[in-house]
């Protein structure tokens, strides 16, 4: 089918569409909620830039991911097998397996403290509670992959309605906000959190799976035979749910800084901001944080089991049950949570040091994605990234190293 009509191409993208969405639960899961409630209570709105700043290069990557996945008809991790030599594969697996680990332990912090706000339930045995929910949600795995991206998608949006519910109580200044999302300012005091919010954005397990996903979209491959038009589809889905995301991000920030940080309030843990929440804003506020928190552990920890499912998978050449993987990385996700939280750790340091370590990892996740997207006998000399593709994947980077460097640099007390 070389041509066809407007109405046509419309039906196609609506049965394509729901990739984007899926992948944009790990934008908005409880490490973006530790670290934008974090950048919002502690600098304003300053750091606003930087969740614009990572949500493009994060649609920026999506995009890379899934163009991968279309024009080769393999996923990263398995680009990664063909491609690279036994010990680079290795390496990029354990450092893959890290961020899912990271990732995991975010996803049973944030449910577990959830579960707290709505239920008073312990932490501890909140955390282990967290650890069975999305076996219950993957149990829809055998009605076909469509069912869990609806459920997924479900709560996306039930997400971003609480979040307009938050937004419209706290009133936030929108000239502050027009003015941070586009001028940069940062510090060696906030830098830790700028790279936190970078990291919990763009997520490495996230771009995994989305070249991996395009696969349950091979009916329409066949349809629409050229893989230029189903790029443009993914395109434009990647941009509306990322887009979604990123406002969804800003919002959790801008709340931050109009309700805590212009009263002056120190906010040391996400127990401490949905408690001030409703004084504050009322019961309605505090209702609609705890809910949408719950949805954000729950759907973003069946994103990263999917996720770690095919990082295995596309780096080992092995199948493995999707539910014995989950009770093994639940298992090392779970115990250190617990132990943690028995001993009282900061769960919003917890969730900042997750993301930081997803950060750290990040470049081991990209540079082989724009490596592969680079190539020509890779992607085909019709599918390669352009010469403006290209400059802008090396800025990325850039951006994304230099972060890091300065990280490492001010944490370990060098001077530059």
């Amino acid at each position: 089918m070389s041509e066809i009509s407007g109405r046509q191409k419309t039906l196609y993208f609506l049965k394509f569409i729901g990739l984007g969405l899926v992948v944009g639960v790990a934008y908005v899961d409880p490490g973006n909620w530790g670290t934008d409630i974090a950048a919002g209570s502690k600098f304003g709105y300053s750091l606003l830039w930087v969740v614009v700043m990572s949500n493009l290069i994060g649609i920026f990557m999506q995009y890379l991911s899934s163009k991968l996945g279309i024009a080769t008809g393999m996923s990263l991790s398995e680009n990664c097998r063909e491609n690279f030599s036994k010990h680079k594969t290795i390496g990029l697996w354990i450092s893959a397996e890290i961020a899912v680990i990271a990732t995991d332990l975010a996803e049973v912090v944030g449910a577990a403290i959830a579960i707290f706000l709505l239920f008073k339930i312990p932490l501890i045995y909140g955390a282990m509670l967290a650890s069975l929910d999305t076996l219950l949600i993957l149990g829809l795995e055998k009605f076909g992959m469509r069912k869990i991206e609806a459920v997924i998608i479900g709560m996306m949006v039930l997400i971003g309605c609480a979040y307009l519910i938050e937004i419209n109580l706290a009133q936030p200044d929108w000239n502050q906000i027009a003015y941070h999302a586009v001028v940069p300012s940062l510090n060696h005091n906030s830098l830790i959190i700028a790279v936190g919010i970078l990291g919990a954005t763009v997520m490495p397990h996230a771009i995994f799976l989305h070249s991996a996903m395009t696969k349950t979209r091979k009916t329409i491959f066949d349809v629409l035979k050229t893989p230029k038009r189903i790029i443009r589809f993914s395109l434009m889905d990647t941009v509306v749910a990322l887009v979604f995301a990123g406002l969804i991000n800003g919002a959790i920030l801008v709340m931050s800084a109009a309700t805590f940080y212009q009263k002056n309030l120190a906010i040391e843990s996400i127990q401490t901001a949905y408690q001030t929440l409703s004084p504050l804003l009322g019961n309605v506020s505090g209702l609609a944080f705890g809910v949408a928190l719950l949805a954000s552990g729950i759907a973003s920890s069946v994103v990263a089991t999917l996720s770690g499912q095919v990082i295995f998978e596309g780096f080992t050449k092995l199948r493995t049950n999707l539910w014995k993987r989950r009770i093994v990385i639940r298992s090392i996700t779970v115990v250190p949570a617990v132990i943690a939280l028995y001993y009282g750790a900061n769960t919003l340091d917890l969730l900042v040091i997750s993301q930081v370590i997803l950060s750290l990892q990040l470049p081991f996740t990209i540079i082989p994605l724009v490596y592969f997207t680079n190539n020509k006998k890779i992607m085909g000399a019709d599918y390669s990234n352009r010469i403006l593709t290209k400059t802008l994947a090396i800025i990325c980077i850039g951006v994304i190293i230099i972060l890091n460097v300065l990280l490492v640099i001010f944490q370990f007390g060098l001077k530059l």
